[in-house]
């Protein structure tokens, strides 16, 4: 079975950097997940007045107040069946502060024609994502409407647009990351850079509930 960014890159899956295509190749018929560790060399908030929604959000690992420089980092890929029979890939993102452990909460699946980024413990905000290929073979990820509980669309005045960048760098046999939620109106609002080192791990024995949302939601197009 052809894995959710494969069917939704289509040829363009083709230009990805081979350690970005084995990064992203992975699918529930394969069996194979990817764990990254390393270190977030800066992770940032907007202005104060940003700091209400981050904090609500952190309730429900989706996004966070902190900020700080060189942040351990682990992101958790792992392709498994939901319980509405939807082929997903968890996108657990853990950040230790010196303080607290933050998460960072998303399962992706492929529907129609695109990858809907389902977010948060119960899965409270649906969004499309718009996936291409970067000129040296990395992925460029754009958000579209956000929606609440997967339904209600999310005003543009009060929504963000996640910009993500990841590429493989040569140089230090890491992979790259950039991630800005950006605000139309208020500007920047969270974001983080760094990188990481991947090891790939066989799902024999399922995928462990930890990574999973509480609830699962199911989208109404």
């Amino acid at each position: 079975m052809t894995g959710i960014f494969a069917r939704a890159l289509g040829a363009e899956f083709a230009n990805l950097h081979p350690r970005m295509r084995e990064r992203l190749d992975l699918s529930v018929a394969d069996g194979v997940g990817m764990i990254g560790h390393g270190v977030m060399d800066r992770v940032w908030r907007g202005p104060v007045f940003t700091l209400p929604f981050l904090w609500l959000g952190s309730t429900r690992h989706i996004l966070f107040p902190e900020r700080g420089r060189n942040i351990p980092f682990v992101i958790e890929n792992y392709p498994y069946v939901d319980s509405y029979g939807r082929e997903t890939v968890s996108f657990v993102r853990t950040f230790e502060f010196p303080r607290r452990r933050r998460r960072f909460d998303a399962q992706m699946l492929y529907t129609g024609d695109r990858i809907v980024d389902y977010l948060g413990t119960h899965q409270h905000l649906a969004v499309d994502l718009d996936i291409s290929v970067r000129p040296d073979g990395g992925f460029r990820i754009r958000s579209g409407g956000f929606r609440v509980g997967a339904r209600t669309p999310v005003p543009q005045a009060f929504a963000g647009t996640a910009h993500v960048d990841e590429w493989f760098d040569e140089e230090s046999g890491r992979f790259r990351i950039q991630v800005a939620v950006v605000n139309r109106r208020f500007g920047p609002l969270f974001g983080y850079r760094g990188g990481f080192a991947a090891r790939y791990v066989r799902l024999d024995s399922g995928v462990s509930g930890a990574v999973k949302p509480l609830r699962e939601k199911v989208l109404d197009r």
